[in-house]
């Protein structure tokens, strides 16, 4: 069983909630905001749990980053909300939607224009008259040293911009490895010292020996006092993941460790116990990690990012892309903050940072700055203070301060009763609508004491699987590796609807496909060839059949997963298996982020799931952790077997990030298929909709039958208001998926 103690933040993409740093959709104001400053009540919002960093290039979980990037900063683009990325907002971009014209307003003009050789060029125009939160203009040059921080090769957050074909980028990237990486690849006894000092490589080694070793030992003296070893590095390694020949030493452990993460000791970190190597290590040593060293050719500038003019440039990339004008939505943060402008000069290929050296960018990760309609005051006692920017272009907000107070999801409703926060986003089920309406003399969602708003949610539950440890044998794509997943899957999706229902009512709904029901990509019931998810046994017949009784659905999907436990390998006698082929268990676990308390939607159908795979002598044990974080270190880590969790999406449904081989998030699945990867090379290089939509469709019946993920609900987003104390006459309008409360904060206005 894993059980890991850990220390490390919360993942990109925090799994849980949202994949980060796909896209934007905010920063400014949908109108022109307020003609004078705000009132002086400040506006209290029940928060979870903030990570605290606050940087537009890094932050990771989605609390730090709606901070960070929907009010202290501003997006060179955004969508409407229907989902439609803006080109020309720079006057105000007019839309209808449900009946309604709206305005909106962007900081750019985009002309994309498709070239004779098969190149795109985006015409990048701003406007004149935009200013930081500290009085400094916003002109191009803060927009290209943005994304020459997204491109630099020691950039290790979570943007995806350098993945886009644009001119030069392969060539501005290569020849680069970290220092840690390199002094890691030489040894101890290296005499070399072309790129690096003999001090800076006995600064190194040092700190594996000592600190190093310390980091692992604490993973060795947390597996003892849990009884999985008894102070044998080599047993304790082997159940913290990692395998080491007889007699290795904690330093031999820690090696191992940085050699699977290539030596990029922040992410070695999430392999920490009670030791972390962000506070032992020394300073200078930590830095090795994020320094790039050039050993190969290495151009430097990326040709398709040219200047034109104080406000405007040309991004030019080597073949269309449907992505890229969502990670054009990129924050503008300014230069003279996160760089130097002594050290930018287009003309001479300097972009206001060295090459290779992002350290001064990292330095400001806890205290943002940016343009957009509040200023990060501070964070302090687990409350992160927000003040009106006087200088936001659009007009000042409604509210002169904003204070993100973290809270506990039990206590968010009650703290909108209580007067302790006036905006809330608690998870909604039966029993939050039950809650909200009695606090309500109407009883109902809307009324004298809470006013509710719920949009649909911009992302979708899911059950997932790793394949490389979930699999029969050595090969996780192999038929049998599938049979077993779809053994697992298939036991598991039956009690979907029941539970579901029961946890959310009308709030959420079953879905077969991975992927958001908001995107325009996603299957429909009414298409021919809609299919529910693991609904077919082995040899392709459908399990159920209309008419059946839940009782029978259920063991109608159990002796399906026999037909594809014993087609994986396993020994069937009686109904029971008996024996598991070699690569396999008769046992795995899943781990589900319940609180300790089982206060999660999928919870009650891996418990019913467990119960019946009990019957055919299968066990899936339940890991419900009261801390999340051990979720997200262990699926970093490559560990977890099976685990519930949530994706959030974009406005275009790309599914690069998470399925493709070189995506960010591609180690949770661990597919790795060429099919794939082409697949969705395709569709994301076609301008055609229809196709594109096709063409994710077969992706989709790809991943279902890889059977590493189990698609389990859409379910709807909930924000709750204090009636009393929120002018609710200004709280945002048709919200949608793509343009919520924080879309249109800086409009709000208290009593």
């Amino acid at each position: 069983m894993k059980k890991k103690k850990v220390v490390a933040l919360v993942l990109a993409a925090a799994m849980a909630l949202s994949m980060v740093g796909c896209g934007s959709k905010g920063g400014d104001s949908a109108s022109k905001g307020g003609d004078t400053k705000g009132s002086d009540t400040p506006l209290v919002i029940a928060w979870d749990a903030m990570s605290q960093k606050f940087s537009p290039f890094f932050a990771e979980s989605v609390p730090d980053s709606y901070i960070e990037e929907k009010l202290v900063n501003i997006t060179l683009t955004r969508t409407t909300r229907a989902g439609q990325y803006i080109l020309d907002g720079i006057d105000g971009y007019k839309e209808d939607y449900n009946g309604t014209e709206y305005t909106y307003y962007t900081p750019s003009k985009i002309d994309i224009n498709e070239n004779e050789d098969g190149t795109v060029t985006y015409d990048i125009t701003l406007r004149d008259d935009i200013k930081f939160s500290d009085g400094e203009p916003v002109t191009i040059d803060d927009v290209i040293f943005n994304m020459y921080v997204y491109s630099d090769p020691t950039y290790d957050g979570p943007s995806a911009f350098a993945s886009l074909p644009i001119e030069g980028m392969e060539d501005y990237r290569n020849g680069v490895s970290t220092l840690s990486s390199l002094i890691a690849a030489a040894g101890k006894d290296n005499t070399d010292f072309t790129y690096w000092t003999e001090e800076q490589q006995k600064a190194f080694w040092d700190a594996c020996a000592k600190e190093g070793a310390a980091f692992t030992q604490s993973i060795v003296d947390y597996m003892v006092e849990n009884g999985v070893a008894e102070g044998d590095v080599k047993a304790a390694a082997a159940g913290w993941g990692f395998d080491l020949a007889d007699g290795a030493t904690t330093e031999d452990f820690f090696m191992a460790i940085g050699e699977q993460y290539g030596w990029n000791f922040s992410s070695m970190d999430k392999e920490a116990a009670s030791v972390t190597i962000a506070d032992s290590f020394p300073a200078d040593v930590l830095a090795m990690s994020t320094t790039g060293v050039e050993t190969g050719e290495s151009a430097d500038h990326i040709a398709g990012i040219v200047k034109t003019g104080d406000y405007s440039m040309t991004l030019t990339l080597t073949e269309f892309s449907a992505p890229a004008i969502e990670r054009l939505a990129l924050p503008i943060a300014p230069m003279h903050y996160y760089g130097d402008k002594a050290q930018y000069d287009y003309d001479n290929n300097k972009f206001g940072f060295p090459k290779n050296d992002l350290s001064m960018v990292r330095e400001k990760t806890t205290k943002p700055l940016g343009a957009g309609p509040f200023t990060f005051k501070e964070y302090s006692n687990k409350v992160a203070y927000l003040e009106a920017n006087e200088n936001f272009y659009l007009g000042a907000p409604g509210v002169a301060e904003i204070q993100f107070k973290e809270t506990q999801e039990a206590d968010k409703v009650p703290a909108i009763v209580q007067g302790t926060a006036d905006i809330a986003e608690p998870s909604f089920s039966k029993a939050t609508s039950e809650q909200i309406s009695s606090e309500n003399s109407e009883n109902d969602l809307v009324g004298d004491t809470i006013t509710t708003q719920l949009t649909d949610y911009l992302g979708y539950g899911y059950i997932g699987m790793c394949s490389l440890n979930v699999k029969v044998g050595n090969d996780p794509s192999s038929e049998q590796s599938k049979d077993l997943r779809k053994a697992i899957a298939t036991v598991i999706a039956a009690y979907r609807d029941v539970v579901i229902d029961s946890y959310y009512g009308e709030a959420a709904e079953v879905i077969n496909y991975p992927i958001s029901n908001s995107s325009w990509a996603a299957p429909q019931k009414s298409d021919p060839d809609y299919a529910i998810a693991f609904s077919k046994d082995v040899d392709g017949n459908e399990i159920y059949s209309d008419g059946m009784s839940d009782d029978e659905k259920y063991d109608a999907a159990l002796q399906a997963a026999l037909g594809y436990f014993e087609a994986a390998g396993y020994t069937v006698e009686d109904g029971k298996l008996t024996a598991a082929p070699a690569g396999a268990k008769l046992s795995y676990e899943a781990m589900i982020p319940g609180m300790g308390s089982g206060d999660h939607p999928s919870f009650g159908i891996l418990t019913a799931a467990s119960e019946a795979f009990a019957k055919i002598g299968f066990e899936l044990t339940i890991n419900d952790l009261s801390d999340s974080s051990v979720l997200w270190d262990t699926l970093s880590a490559q560990k977890a077997e099976i685990w519930c969790a949530a994706w959030g999406a974009t406005a275009d449904p790309d599914m690069y990030q998470v399925y493709h081989s070189e995506g960010g998030s591609a180690y949770q699945y661990a597919i790795y298929s060429e099919e794939l990867d082409k697949l969705i090379e395709d569709a994301r290089a076609s301008a055609d909709q229809a196709y594109r939509k096709a063409t994710y469709k077969e992706c989709l019946d790809f991943i279902v039958d890889y059977a590493v993920e189990i698609p389990i609900y859409q379910r709807q987003n909930c924000v709750t208001y204090a009636t009393q104390r929120v002018n609710t006459d200004t709280i945002v309008k048709d919200a949608t998926p793509f343009y919520d409360i924080f879309d249109d904060l800086a409009n709000l206005q208290m009593r």
